[in-house]
């Protein structure tokens, strides 16, 4: 929550404890401890701005009717330098407070005094969070769900920044292990194929179409160069030329994507510097492994889970689980940050306890490792299945999403839903220019407010900077609606910073939107006397600027014309 906020409710909890005290010196209320008590936001605002129901939770500590209590409390309340105007007892014995003017002018003055920094705190306290999201197989293009992933991930460490973490964005390249080989054995059969068309594909090869062009364009330069060599040579130069264009291919797509992350982390380093094989020796050591068949064993049992995992296969090469928790001790232990998320698809459920197990059995604290859990999506189109692009007529990858549909409206529909939550996106509303597509409905709030300071300036009327004083002339529903709105800004990002949940600011702005015009259309601007005229323009400056801020925060663009 914003300092402005926090010092309200704290402002509340001190006006009942010190009324408490009072009553308790005075002999009406019995000398016992006051048991924690909430502040909260009442539903229905017409009960006021906070309810609070002290009251109710002392009945048994203070042997009295919860109203009666209340009653006592109230007569010793002193609202003297406090943002409360007036309190009065409800049902069994809530106690409602309502806010003076001063608060609501105080909110805008906020806005204007942080600007573009307006809801971002210091929650986090500064603790080091490394993000890895996407992290798709770097043999094929980027899926559906990648493109979900993508949004997530990256608007998730901008929700963390914003509320105070120092935030890292990785991409964990596997560039070795079994789809490797997997993508040596197609693309050596495909370039084989040129020769002799006699050559047969493998079953488990991979089929797409991106490993015959790769195939192709090896030959061009190369010839039949690599035709009469041994198979381990072919199939590494082949892999030599085009996984590095694939892995260029999944960062320029990304970037278009308006995604850039601080680090690729590559599989292939964690072997070829001995951190996989020295991760094998500290499992070792720590007792919980053990030799069946051959092999090397994890005891996860002793964690909790259902079986034992393989650490290393009887042939002497480690399984993909082995890298894996090499690479979240070298996050966590090696460059040392506090907290480390992994954004995964719903296919993971059974490797977070995994995981977990073997970083406890490493001494790590296996509460520093989160993984956001992310749900299938299901795109639709003229309220069907949608599964082929235009285009190409095949599955739809990232690159032909963002032919279809703006990266605006991507970026936002990936984040209209918690994580956890199945997503259905809706093609034809995303390219819809009207109110019902969320993202055309937030930007045309931001872009009204811009042809609203626009014409009024044409017409010789300019936004000036006002005193709380003078703000104090907010006083409609609307308004006030709207300005407790902007109060809760900073708060929602705290929130989805602890849910690991960027939907939760998606929403937010999404209802601010819906507010100001709902304040628009109440309250007239330009024909209103001069003095509210030029409150409610800082009104609007305010919204555009936490707009902005939200926006900016899912890495959106705020139109200033549509």
């Amino acid at each position: 929550m914003s300092k402005l906020v926090n010092k309200v409710e704290q402002q509340i909890k001190e006006l009942i404890l010190n009324a408490v005290e009072k009553a308790i010196a005075a002999g009406e209320l019995p000398n016992e401890q006051l048991p924690s008590f909430a502040v909260e936001i009442p539903s229905d605002r017409s009960h006021g701005d906070y309810a609070v129901n002290a009251a109710m939770v002392s009945a048994r500590a203070f042997r009295l009717a919860p109203r009666k209590i209340a009653e006592i409390i109230c007569s010793h309340m002193d609202l003297t330098d406090t943002f409360i105007v007036s309190y009065e007892i409800a049902g069994p014995g809530f106690i409602n407070f309502t806010l003076s003017a001063r608060y609501y002018s105080e909110i805008i003055k906020d806005v204007e005094t942080k600007a573009a920094d307006y809801g971002r705190s210091d929650f986090g306290e500064g603790k080091k969070i490394l993000v890895e999201f996407v992290s798709a197989n770097p043999t094929g293009p980027m899926h559906i769900g990648n493109a979900r992933g993508g949004a997530l991930g990256d608007c998730l460490a901008s929700v963390l920044e914003a509320a105070g973490y120092q935030v890292d964005r990785e991409f964990y390249v596997n560039d070795a292990g079994n789809q490797i080989e997997k993508f040596k054995t197609s693309l050596e059969a495909r370039y084989l194929q040129i020769f002799d068309e006699t050559v047969e594909i493998p079953e488990d090869a991979y089929l797409g179409e991106d490993i015959v062009i790769h195939a192709r364009n090896f030959e061009k330069i190369n010839g039949d160069k690599y035709v009469n060599c041994d198979s381990e040579t072919r199939r590494q130069a082949l892999c030599d030329f085009a996984l590095p264009l694939n892995i260029q291919k999944l960062e320029d797509d990304l970037k278009k994507y308006r995604i850039t992350y601080d680090k690729w982390f590559r599989e292939s380093t964690l072997h070829n510097n001995g951190a996989v094989a020295e991760i094998i020796e500290k499992l070792k050591a720590s007792g919980y492994t053990y030799e069946q068949d051959g092999a090397l064993w994890f005891k996860s049992t002793a964690f909790g889970e259902e079986k034992d995992r393989v650490l290393v296969r009887a042939n002497g090469i480690p399984t993909y689980f082995v890298p894996d928790i090499a690479y979240h001790y070298n996050k966590l232990v090696t460059r040392g940050y506090d907290i480390a998320i992994d954004v995964l698809g719903a296919d993971h459920h059974g490797y977070v306890p995994r995981m977990r197990a073997s970083l406890q059995a490493l001494g790590v604290d296996p509460d520093r490792l989160d993984v956001v859990i992310m749900q299938m999506v299901r795109l639709v189109k003229n309220g069907e299945t949608y599964k082929l692009s235009k285009r190409s007529g095949k599955a739809i990858t990232l690159e032909t999403l963002l032919d279809e549909v703006p990266i605006d409206a991507a970026r936002l529909f990936f984040n209209l839903r918690e994580p956890n939550s199945h997503l259905e996106f809706d093609l034809d509303l995303a390219v819809a220019q009207d109110s019902q597509n969320p993202v055309y409905y937030v930007q045309y709030a931001h872009a009204r407010i811009c042809s609203i300071l626009k014409n009024l300036l044409s017409d010789g009327i300019e936004v000036k900077s006002l005193s709380a004083e003078q703000l104090d002339v907010l006083t409609s529903p609307e308004e006030r609606e709207l300005i407790r709105h902007i109060a809760a800004y900073t708060g929602s990002i705290i929130d989805g910073a602890k849910e690991y949940n960027p939907s939760v600011v998606t929403r937010y702005a999404i209802e601010l939107a819906t507010l100001f015009h709902k304040f628009y259309n109440a309250c007239p601007v330009k024909s209103a006397s001069e003095n509210v005229r030029a409150a409610r323009l800082c009104l609007c400056v305010a919204v555009k600027t936490v707009i902005q801020n939200a926006l900016s925060l899912l890495k959106i663009s705020a139109p200033e014309s549509m």
